[in-house]
């Protein structure tokens, strides 16, 4: 069988767990976009798109942390699940629960703090009201949103992906509904603003961890798995290889959060339309990101599966196949952005400013979408195997030390604007993925090798 082929052999398992996974993703992603579209039809969009942009970002930046924090479950489950070790995953998922209990304090707390913090950045004043308070509200939100991250962790670990796929969808619909009603006061609700706005998502979000928790059960009660027959106290060797393994990704994904986070704290002492066209074109890169985004959780989950079966030559042809079919998708993401922009922005808004400066910046995110579906998905394939350190040490140095300070020098001394903060990430972003894809080689090269051993190994016993 050549190479080609047997990547193609790896193309239906792969695809049978990722598309569900890319619909959670987009579903997900779609509650921020269908916030800034609903928020983007009161009086002054551009406020309300960029409150709405900043108190979800600064929101993100603490919640996703906690929940990458449980990313270790992806590497765990997945391997114990390959090895038919079910106890393990259940195992797993009982001490990440401990976990979600003694973060969500923390995390609350710290993201009560960066709220209070806002006035200290130069915030536009017109915008600052209403994202301080859209990120208050959502910040009770943040326990159902840890147990979501968790059981979608174990569920998807142990091959279930369909539910996490139903559960992100349909709370779009609750989502949806919950807009309509509390931003423009309907169905006898008062008019709320943006504040009615992060009241629906919390509701989502709790619907949805519902949704997980309930299939978990059902689960075992048919298959009579054993989740509640396992040691229920906290296993503390259980706990630090959760952490040792979910700190680095969590590391990784708060870097690249956070310096997109940072992004929009300096555009927000731009103008209005400034922020709000950075909203736009962030909200559209970040929707096609969740395509490679669900291939690369498909990808670590596929990936653990067959090293725990010990085939590593499968899993290595397992990660290549989902690399391409990552950059695949973020190619045709690319031209979209370069051959339709202004149909995009005008989707959000009709103030022309505001779709100039999308346009801009969609032009910009054209160039970064392969790098972008390459570094996800190769971040994803490198977590099955279990090696989360390298792509954190990447967006440590690409992001922060390269890509941010070039865009703030392109911002405010060359005077380029928010294009300006756009190219230089863009640069960061190229050069993240350019590196991990050569690492994924390496790896690959590894995993071959270890076949070939297990090959002589099985050939010389007697």
């Amino acid at each position: 069988m050549s190479a080609l082929e047997s990547i193609r052999h790896e193309w239906r398992p792969l695809l049978a767990l990722a598309w569900p996974l890319v619909l959670a993703e987009i579903g997900w992603m779609a509650m921020g976009i269908i916030d800034t579209i609903m928020v983007g039809r009161l009086p002054d969009s551009a406020v309300a798109i960029g409150a709405v942009s900043l108190g979800g970002i600064l929101f993100s930046t603490c919640s996703i942390f906690g929940g990458c924090l449980l990313l270790g479950l992806d590497t765990v489950v997945s391997q114990a699940y390959g090895a038919r070790r079910m106890a393990d995953c259940h195992r797993a998922l009982w001490n990440a629960l401990y976990l979600c209990a003694a973060l969500t304090p923390a995390l609350m707390i710290v993201t009560a703090a960066m709220a209070s913090g806002l006035p200290r950045i130069g915030v536009n004043p017109r915008v600052l009201p209403q994202a301080t308070a859209y990120v208050r509200i959502l910040n009770w939100g943040t326990l159902p949103l840890m147990l979501y991250f968790a059981f979608r962790r174990y569920l998807q670990g142990i091959g279930l992906v369909q539910p996490v796929m139903f559960a992100v969808v349909s709370a779009n619909a609750i989502n949806l509904c919950g807009n309509w009603a509390l931003i423009y006061g309907h169905l006898g609700f008062r008019a709320l603003g943006t504040d009615g706005s992060a009241w629906a998502t919390g509701a989502a979000r709790v619907y949805m961890a519902i949704v997980l928790i309930s299939c978990a059960l059902y689960y075992d009660r048919a298959r009579r798995s054993g989740l509640f027959h396992v040691p229920l106290a906290p296993d503390w060797p259980r706990l630090g290889r959760l952490l040792k393994l979910g700190i680095p990704v969590a590391t990784q994904v708060l870097l690249e959060i956070g310096v997109f986070a940072s992004a929009t704290a300096l555009i927000a002492r731009l103008d209005a339309a400034s922020l709000a066209g950075h909203q736009i074109a962030l909200n559209m890169a970040s929707l096609t990101f969740m395509v490679p985004l669900g291939i690369s959780s498909a990808a670590a989950v596929r990936v653990g599966h067959l090293i725990g079966q010990r085939d590593p030559a499968a899993a290595g042809r397992a990660g290549w196949s989902a690399l391409a079919c990552g950059v695949a998708f973020m190619s045709l993401a690319a031209m979209a952005f370069l051959a339709i922009p202004v149909r995009i922005a005008r989707i959000y808004t009709a103030d022309p400013a505001v779709i100039r400066m999308s346009v801009t910046l969609l032009a910009i995110a054209a160039v970064f979408q392969m790098f972008d579906g390459c570094q996800v998905v190769v971040a994803g394939a490198l977590r099955g195997t279990g090696n989360t350190r390298t792509p954190m040490w990447c967006n440590l140095l690409f992001y922060w030390f390269v890509g941010l300070p070039l865009g703030m020098w392109l911002c405010f001394r060359a005077g380029w604007g928010a294009a300006g903060l756009w190219t230089g990430l863009c640069c960061g972003l190229i050069l993240i993925g350019s590196v991990l894809l050569a690492v994924w080689r390496q790896t690959v090269a590894g995993l071959r090798r270890s076949a070939a051993t297990m090959s002589r190994r099985v050939a010389a016993s007697p």
